[in-house]
């Protein structure tokens, strides 16, 4: 997945997605383990893929955080 796309999507877009991302990756650490694995590059790209999308959630709430603490301090100006 481009990291456009995930950009692109809502927050619980990005929260349902990692869940699933979890349950594939669950479900490979069995295959891994019982030597049913055909791909092994799906369990790096499934981790890539969680860390980019834990990183837009992390970048939102930091501006969302930023947004907030900026938003009063220009509400504090007293009128002459």
């Amino acid at each position: 997945m481009k990291i456009t796309d995930v950009r692109l999507k809502t927050d619980d877009e990005l929260n349902e997605q990692l869940i699933e991302i979890a349950k594939k990756q669950y479900n490979l650490r069995f295959q891994k383990a019982s030597g049913q694995m055909e791909n092994t590059a799906q369990v790096r790209t499934l981790r890539r893929t969680a860390a980019q999308i834990k990183t837009i959630q992390g970048e939102r709430t930091r501006n969302a955080k930023v947004e907030t603490k900026a938003a009063p301090s220009s509400k504090k100006k007293k009128a002459e």
